[in-house]
């Protein structure tokens, strides 16, 4: 699985994740011969992003993958709750346009492995896993291709092509091997992923807490809960401290339903997830393309990471692949993807920014003296009491700014 019989193709993709796995899809679908590279031998690693919007469920209805899609083991959210001190304020997706008024919650490794299934059924798919990218060709100032190691054989290859495109993630190797740094923006919080038990009589559907005395998100996985607890930033390793006494503490806090079943959790069943929220100024070198958190790091608030990603890479298929049909791809088609999917990153960082500003920060005090409520911040606590604003919020979050659509040269393959 970590080679590829073929020494040359049309674009090489690095990293199996959202973004990586949907342009190889729709390259494929294409005609476009193209090389998907990933470092891990399965999709199999726990905690990572995995709420797919509306904008991504119209995606996969325009692939012909949306009943695939539906049969996957799956929640589904109608409306979001954030719940403050003295108030909450409501994400409702029921009037979204479209087929899909929800998000849904599915194992990220079930959607990745649709994905690459999907484009399995094309002889223009390659998938390399266990693949790791350890350089990159180079010839006359540009990016040529790529050099990896078979980590099952321990045997380096390469592969080469007009087109890299980066898709691996917030500590891409390609992005390394290039030069290139992201600017990052300062983020107050880390995370702590912790699976709990989920029993008869507890809540239905996923929420947020914001509170004085610490924030939490429950996110409703059928027969367990998914909780994420927001921590002071590079506070992970205190937080594990005393066999994770504290964490458990502060979740049974948070959410009294879980206390009697947070005795079972131990330091070992604590992850942790460093926030980031970083953006390269440009992300494209000659021959070379970035895009997902290679590009833009995105904060999991409001889980759009997974759909920024795969917007990014609809873009990127529906503005390159006349170059890649014909072998050669220059540098201002590399600017146009930049330019499309530049603007949407930006507002959806400042957005994330704004929230982390406004009561992300002011939640995470651990074991502090607490004085005072944490309140919905204004603009919230006026515009809830408007009856279109759920809807309006559901909007914002379920379709996101400028979601793409398989329109122009992949349309007359998109369906096979």
């Amino acid at each position: 699985m970590g080679s590829i019989a073929k020494t040359a193709v049309a674009c090489v993709v690095t990293g199996g994740g959202p973004a990586g796995m949907m342009l190889g899809l729709l390259l494929a679908r294409s005609g476009v011969d193209v090389a998907v590279l990933e470092k891990y031998p399965d999709f199999l690693r726990d905690f990572r992003g995995d709420t797919v919007h509306a904008s991504t469920l119209n995606l996969l209805d325009q692939l012909g993958l949306g009943d695939r899609f539906a049969a996957l083991p799956q929640q589904r959210e109608r409306r979001l709750t954030m719940q403050f001190d003295d108030g909450a304020v409501t994400e409702d997706f029921s009037r979204l346009p479209g087929r899909h008024q929800h998000i849904a919650l599915v194992p990220q490794w079930d959607f990745l492995n649709l994905l690459a299934e999907a484009a399995a059924e094309s002889p223009h798919f390659h998938l390399a896993q266990h693949a790791e990218v350890v350089g990159l060709l180079r010839q006359g100032g540009r990016v040529r291709g790529v050099r990896y190691t078979d980590k099952d054989t321990g045997r380096t290859g390469e592969l080469a092509a007009p087109l890299v495109v980066a898709a691996d993630g917030r500590h891409s190797t390609v992005r390394d091997l290039l030069g290139l740094r992201p600017r990052s923006s300062a983020t107050p919080h880390d995370c702590l992923y912790v699976r709990i038990p989920r029993l008869p009589g507890d809540p239905d559907g996923t929420f947020l807490r914001f509170s004085a005395t610490g924030g939490l998100i429950m996110i409703n996985r059928g027969d367990y809960w998914q909780a994420a607890l927001l921590i002071a930033k590079d506070a992970a390793q205190a937080a594990r401290a005393d066999d994770g006494a504290w964490t458990r503490r502060t979740i049974a806090r948070l959410a009294p339903y879980t206390s009697e079943r947070m005795a079972a959790i131990g330091a070992a069943d604590i992850a942790a997830l460093q926030i980031r929220i970083d953006r390269l100024a440009r992300w494209w070198v000659p021959g070379a393309l970035l895009i997902g958190d290679a590009a833009h790091a995105m904060s999991p608030i409001a889980g759009v990471g997974v759909n920024l990603a795969v917007q990014d890479a609809v873009a990127a298929a529906r503005i390159l692949v006349p170059a890649l049909r014909r072998g050669r791809v220059n540098d201002k088609e590399l600017a146009r993807v930049q330019r499309r999917r530049q603007w949407p990153t930006v507002l959806t960082q400042a957005a994330q920014r704004m929230a982390q500003e406004r009561f992300v920060a002011a939640s995470i005090t651990g074991d502090a003296p607490v004085t005072a409520a944490l309140r919905l911040p204004q603009p919230l606590r006026s515009l809830r009491h408007w009856p279109g604003f759920p809807y309006l919020l559901g909007r914002a979050v379920g379709l996101g700014v400028r979601p793409e659509h398989l329109i122009g040269p992949l349309e007359p393959l998109s369906h096979g």
